[in-house]
């Protein structure tokens, strides 16, 4: 089964989304979990997320992807920060224990200026108060461009993270490879994703690996920018897109678009894709 969906706006309810999925041809797909630059939010229903339940029941969807806003940054120097990201992202993942298998991803931050050791202590901090054992949700890492004081461009760096977690809820946390990010931060995914994702496999494991953000790139290899295009009009281009969804390594996994689109332009990057895919 190839899973692939795109980012829709939550503004219209949970069950919208996943009927806009359905209208463009989706089987999953991404949506912030509040405003992506903001702090304000407006509460789903029982109801409407009970509906979006049963939708993606009925319809054999994959998880879909909560996305957490660019504000939150767990490894900031400033305390209040750190304490309102937790806080936020708490409450956030309690809400996500309604839809089965659900999936939240959220950037590992920025340590501005105070050091790599220090922000990756912060961020498994985070993830050790607001993970449970028990919890149904798991808690994507997103691979990032390295650009500023970014965390989480080189493999290794998550793989720090992950091992400063609490192994009673290790499990509960994975990754989420951009491939944009990946692209911009060095690795070749579009020339040799074989070997970025058995690079990925010895120093993470691909089983931590849950979901893939698909998207072109406007700088080419190694830039450290994050400037996602659509797909085959940037520098990793429809050759290496047809390599990446074929890749046996991830074949199984979720795809999602995060490309400069409305709706009616996911809809047409959702059918190339399809066309492309060779099970």
């Amino acid at each position: 089964m190839f899973y692939i969906g795109c980012h829709l706006s939550v503004s219209g309810g949970y069950e919208h989304m996943g009927k806009e999925a359905l209208s463009i041809g989706a089987n999953t797909f991404q949506y912030f979990t509040k405003n992506p630059r903001g702090r304000g939010s407006k509460e789903p229903t029982p109801e409407d997320v009970a509906a979006l339940v049963k939708l993606l029941e009925e319809n054999n969807f994959a998880p879909p992807l909560a996305h957490a806003p660019y504000t939150y940054n767990p490894a900031s120097k400033d305390e209040n920060i750190r304490e309102y990201t937790t806080e936020a992202m708490a409450k956030e993942l309690r809400f996500l224990e309604a839809i089965p298998g659900a999936l939240y991803n959220f950037h590992p931050g920025c340590h501005v200026g105070q050091g790599l050791e220090v922000g990756i202590q912060y961020i498994a901090d985070l993830l050790n108060t607001i993970l449970t054992p028990d919890q149904n949700t798991t808690v994507l890492l997103e691979t990032m461009a390295g650009k500023g004081t970014e965390i989480g461009s080189k493999f290794e760096e998550l793989r720090a993270i992950i091992d400063l977690v609490n192994e009673d809820v290790r499990g509960k946390v994975g990754v989420c490879l951009d491939t944009c990010h990946v692209s911009d931060a060095g690795y070749d995914i579009a020339g040799d994703p074989d070997a970025v994702f058995a690079e990925f496999d010895r120093i993470v494991g691909l089983d931590r690996l849950k979901a893939i953000h698909i998207n072109d790139s406007k700088n080419p290899l190694g830039a450290h920018k994050d400037r996602h295009e659509k797909i085959g009009d940037g520098f990793l281009g429809i050759e290496g897109f047809d390599k990446i969804i074929n890749c046996k390594a991830v074949k199984h996994l979720p795809f999602y678009l995060e490309t400069p689109n409305e709706v009616d332009g996911y809809a047409k990057e959702i059918a190339l894709l399809k066309s492309m895919r060779k099970e």
